[in-house]
């Protein structure tokens, strides 16, 4: 099963990126990974009109969402919320996120992103996607390092939260896959 990994952060600095390729390497383990930067997406940030033609950045990313089975977004908060080019990609794409699980992984300051988390559960509820339950969510997430500069710390416990989130994905994405294919969604 296909496994797209959403980078949500498009900021300078940001860590999204360091808590992508590790979350990406515990998803190997039982999907085929495909990681998304939406730092190199360049999405329009303007939404056309219904009859505008496609913008090409937007039809080389459609694809690539249409052939996952399931997501993993990784997402900080920023003022109780998350990125505002997250919600334009999500806004950007409708088909692509039906009938399909997304597992979301946030972090921030010390709530670890759950009011991000909050928020996208909402957003994929309209999209037709289904969250699951379980997310990781990593406060203060800094202070994880260990003194080489390797991130997390083992004695973290993210390996833990990450892998029931996983098994808990690969659940979903196995029976909705059955499902669209048994019977092709309806909206």
């Amino acid at each position: 099963m296909r496994l797209a990994v959403i980078i949500g952060s498009t900021r300078n600095g940001r860590f999204g990126p360091t808590v992508a390729h590790w979350i990406a390497e515990q998803a190997a383990k039982q999907f085929e990974v495909d990681l998304i930067d939406l730092a190199g997406a360049n999405l329009p940030a303007t939404l056309p009109d219904t009859d505008d033609e496609t913008p090409a950045e937007v039809a080389v990313l459609a694809p690539r969402l249409a052939t996952a089975d399931a997501f993993a977004v990784v997402t900080p908060e920023y003022n109780c919320s998350f990125p505002a080019p997250l919600k334009t990609a999500l806004d950007w794409f409708y088909e692509e996120w039906h009938a399909k699980p997304v597992a979301i992984v946030s972090y921030g300051r010390e709530t670890g992103g759950l009011y991000a988390t909050a928020q996208l559960r909402q957003v994929f509820t309209e999209l037709q996607a289904v969250t699951i339950r379980n997310t990781v969510a990593l406060p203060c997430y800094w202070e994880q390092f260990t003194a080489d500069g390797d991130w997390p710390r083992p004695a973290a416990g993210y390996e833990a939260q990450a892998k029931l989130m996983l098994d808990q994905l690969v659940w979903w994405a196995q029976a909705l896959l059955d499902a669209r294919t048994r019977r092709p969604y309806q909206q």
